[in-house]
């Protein structure tokens, strides 16, 4: 680890610490529908949208309207991105010919990208034409974040309001996410990511000669645009196959550092609106505190992890850290940030192999997603899991003095917790589900490039990854296949839907509630006692649901390295 390394950490929590206040003042505004300095001129689109949509926003929907509208929207949209790569050889902007996607590939792709998990079974520069990455994954990377950030506003409505019958207008949610937020944010930051040398063209792709007279294809297109709101809207997905290593997707430090802070903006800011909207920026603080705790003990091991090194390597007289699969523009420290960031964020994006860490740092980013990647989290994703943790917590800590908990002046009674614990148990059920039939299927197993505890860790990684809607992956998984391609679907669609569900209810039971005033017996929810109970519940749950399946992939793997033991083919 180096004094430099930390600098750069230290600067980009700094950044984000900064950005938290001011962006979630005017996401507050916008979701209250006052006036903000882009109304003037956003304001008659926002109502054209609404008229032709059949909507208002004065109008207010039950929590099963809005879960339902959710639902029928997202529906749609899986539809039209499938149809899109089914026909793309037929349609235009395709200027390199390429043929249509197989119908297993593009279920996949199409589950990846609705879900905003972005896992992508394909190289997208040789698999999608300019028209399917911009009217099919692009747009979805806005309406999946947008729908994202919705369903936050609306849980904390829950929490705001009292004896409501509805939570908000799902349709002018997603209107202004996408149309105040996501757009004018993405417009400025692709702007940056040109100047920075990332194309944007609708141009073919190039040929060139190299040196030696062999001819060589470099793939362009509008990547800017996509790179721009893969980040903001924590989507992940790459136009390029390296992803974000690559240098059209990610050329420099500054475009590096300024990708990271994207990723959390949005997600971090989610706090501050909930304390606004409460009334109490204290509790927002709070939350933020839990986030940032878990946030930074992750990168002290992953840095740490990484900077040590692998001993093996050590053993033949090498020293420094563990720089395979890693650019080196960015260097240790960047990349294990980097790798912290987009899993507790549920982005995706790499700038490293995940594959190539130490088995302690490939560990971190396990972790991060097996917690419901509640470390801010995707953009509204994100805020609305570790809320669910909070109505834990606070369940938790009501046992303890044998009193019905309350959390800001609402009753967390057993419809709630029920809910809760429902929306909680859907992401082991995809991730050590899956795993357990995959590790004993011969045909899934044949996927793994690694054998031993690795090759194991490869699969967790993969089913994680699908059910936490992350879409990183370890680059040793070929995934391409009927299986992975159907089941990670699958795992995807769980994932996403199925704890959304049960969040909604909770915002609808909660909106229905009177608020009760505090009393002696009232758990203070904006202090440390209150930051170290969530982090413990966080931590409890989590090490108790996914600690056996740690053990025997990257637990047993730093152990067996460290003893000098390694895994041949066939070990």
């Amino acid at each position: 680890m180096t004094l430099n390394g930390w600098i750069q950490i230290a600067l980009f929590c700094v950044v984000v610490i900064a950005l938290v206040k001011p962006l979630g003042w005017y996401m507050a505004r916008v979701f209250s529908g006052e006036r903000t300095f882009l109304s003037p001129v956003l304001r008659p689109v926002e109502a054209g949208l609404y008229k032709l949509a059949g909507t208002s926003d004065r109008e207010d929907q039950h929590w099963l309207t809005y879960v339902g509208a959710m639902l029928l929207f997202n529906l749609a949209g899986f539809v039209v991105l499938y149809l899109l790569q089914r026909f793309q050889a037929s349609l235009p902007y395709n200027p390199i010919g390429m043929s249509n996607v197989p119908p297993q590939l593009a279920f996949n792709t199409a589950a990846s990208f609705v879900t905003n998990t972005n896992w992508q079974n394909y190289g997208g520069e040789s698999t999608m034409s300019y028209l399917v990455q911009m009217a099919g994954l692009a747009v979805q990377n806005f309406v999946s974040a947008a729908t994202g950030i919705a369903l936050a506003i609306a849980l904390i409505r829950g929490f705001a309001r009292h004896s409501a019958r509805g939570i908000g207008n799902f349709w002018v949610d997603l209107t202004r996410a996408t149309l105040y937020l996501l757009l004018p944010i993405s417009i400025l930051f692709t702007l940056f990511l040109v100047w920075q040398g990332i194309p944007q063209t609708l141009g073919s792709y190039i040929e060139a000669t190299t040196l030696e007279g062999a001819r060589q294809t470099i793939a362009a297109g509008p990547m800017a645009s996509q790179i721009a709101i893969k980040m903001l809207g924590t989507n992940g997905g790459g136009f390029m196959n390296a992803n974000a290593a690559h240098p059209f997707e990610n050329p420099t430090a500054l475009s590096n550092m300024i990708q990271m802070i994207s990723i959390f903006a949005i997600g971090a800011a989610l706090t501050n609106v909930f304390g606004r909207m409460v009334g109490d920026q204290r509790q927002g603080w709070a939350i933020f505190s839990a986030m940032g705790v878990l946030f930074l003990a992750g990168v002290i091991v992953c840095y740490w992890a990484e900077a040590s090194g692998n001993p093996l390597v050590h053993a033949l007289g090498i020293d420094g850290g563990n720089m395979e699969g890693k650019e080196v523009r960015f260097g240790i420290s960047m990349s294990a940030l980097f790798a912290v960031i987009t899993t507790a964020a549920s982005c995706g994006a790499v700038n490293a192999m995940h594959d190539s860490f130490t088995a302690l740092g490939g560990m971190i980013p396990l972790i991060n997603m097996e917690l419901g990647e509640i470390i801010v989290g995707g953009v509204g994703a994100g805020f609305y899991g570790i809320l669910l943790f909070v109505i834990i917590a606070i369940f938790i800590a009501g046992l303890m003095v044998g009193r019905t908990p309350e959390y800001l002046g609402k009753k967390i009674e057993a419809k709630e917790v029920k809910m809760a614990l429902l929306a909680l148990l859907v992401l082991p059920l995809g991730m050590l589900g899956f795993t357990a039939i995959a590790v004993v299927m011969p045909l899934s197993v044949a996927s793994i490039a690694n054998p031993g505890p690795h090759g194991f860790s490869e699969i967790l990684y993969a089913y994680t990854s699908a059910a936490a809607n992350n879409g990183s992956a370890f680059g040793g998984l070929t995934g391409n296949t009927d299986w992975y391609n159907i089941t990670l679907g699958i795992t995807m669609l769980m994932g996403r839907f199925l704890m959304i569900v049960p969040a909604i209810a909770i915002a609808g039971s909660l909106a229905a509630k009177k608020t009760v005033p505090s009393s002696a017996g009232t758990l203070p929810t904006h202090g440390g006692l209150f930051v170290g109970l969530l982090v413990g519940a966080i931590v409890i749950v989590g090490g108790l649901t996914f600690f056996p399946a740690l053990a025997v992939g990257p637990i047993v793997e730093h152990f067996a390295i460290a003893s000098g033991q390694t895994f041949g083919a066939g070990g």
